[in-house]
């Protein structure tokens, strides 16, 4: 991990984590990929190791973070999926040549191409967006109830009743005003 910039925040659905490297987008917005370097450093933690990525490409992967954000906001409020943004999921997902292997220990692992491993990292993000956005994988979409979040997020919970992106940073921040302010309430 590099010095100087926002860590990550990575959760267990790929296509969600990535539209966590653009965080509080209702508040101050903290871009956690802001040059391409910190674009190759996610896809490294997230399994996807590309070697190295361009101005072009890193706007090429914003593009489609947006556009899995804005489907999964959609979807997660009942609305229909914006044309563009589904494009845009279906165009990188088709894009994309990356090969699922197994590992000796059993874990599943991404194969990408030597010449075209970020379009193909890419694919594999845009594919696992296709998945949770049509209902073939078991859990709901849902918002961050924080009011300067909102990110989109994956409940695959039992109950299906997650109210917060990340318990770590949201859900303790939220629940800490909460806390503070009964006291303030109560004290006063």
């Amino acid at each position: 991990m590099r010095a100087g910039y926002p860590e990550f925040r990575l959760g267990s659905v790929l296509a969600t984590s990535f539209t966590a490297t653009l965080t509080e987008r209702r508040g101050d917005a903290v871009e956690r990929i802001p040059v391409p370097h910190r674009l190759v450093d996610w896809l490294a933690v997230s399994g996807l190791e590309v070697d190295s990525c361009t101005d072009a490409q890193l706007e090429s992967a914003k593009e489609l973070r947006e556009a899995i954000h804005a489907a999964a906001t959609a979807a997660a409020i009942g609305e229909p999926l914006p044309e563009a943004a589904v494009g845009i999921i279906n165009d990188r997902s088709v894009e994309g040549r990356a090969a699922a292997v197994l590992t000796p220990d059993g874990e599943r692992r991404w194969r990408l191409g030597p010449a075209s491993a970020l379009e193909d990292a890419l694919g594999v993000i845009a594919a696992d967006a296709v998945g949770i956005l049509s209902g073939e994988r078991d859990g709901r979409l849902a918002l961050c109830a924080s009011p300067t979040c909102q990110a989109a997020f994956f409940d695959t919970s039992r109950s299906r009743t997650r109210r917060w992106c990340d318990m770590g940073t949201c859900g303790n921040r939220e629940k800490k005003a909460r806390f503070t302010a009964g006291r303030r309430a109560s004290a006063g």
